[in-house]
């Protein structure tokens, strides 16, 4: 299963044509994709149009829905965070955290533009769909 995460969301509900808001056009309608309940979050906050924010939430309904923390994701998350710390790196969001957590634990793979989550790619197994060009 396909996880789409809320740097693609945006951009897809922005108009931003991107290599991932590409992918996830190709996949809407061919492939199951999935979404959490932190992403449903983070991805509806920001609309401004209450129209806007019905269309997403409808769009965002329609596709399957994970609950992604519990106590042993929690667990597992901060684990993540101190394996990366040790290695030099500075995790900054910890919603990137849970979804890229989440993910490697469940063997998602993860749509996403946000270069965050490289060093889980890089050091903790997760997946990428697409993944974004190196800088």
């Amino acid at each position: 299963m396909t996880v789409v995460d809320t740097s693609v969301w945006v951009d897809y509900f922005n108009g931003r044509a991107t290599r991932a808001t590409n992918m996830l056009d190709s996949l809407l309608g061919r492939k199951h994709l999935a979404i959490g309940d932190l992403i449903i979050t983070e991805v509806l906050q920001g609309f401004r149009s209450s129209s806007r924010f019905f269309t997403a939430k409808e769009l965002l309904l329609s596709l399957t829905i994970y609950e992604m923390l519990g106590v042993d994701l929690a667990i597992k998350s901060a684990e993540n965070v101190r394996i990366l710390r040790r290695r030099g790196i500075t995790v900054r969001s910890t919603a990137d955290v849970i979804i890229a957590t989440f993910c490697i634990s469940d063997g998602h793979d993860l749509l996403f533009s946000d270069k965050d989550y490289l060093p889980f790619v890089e050091h903790l197994g997760l997946c990428p769909t697409d993944p974004p060009p190196a800088s």
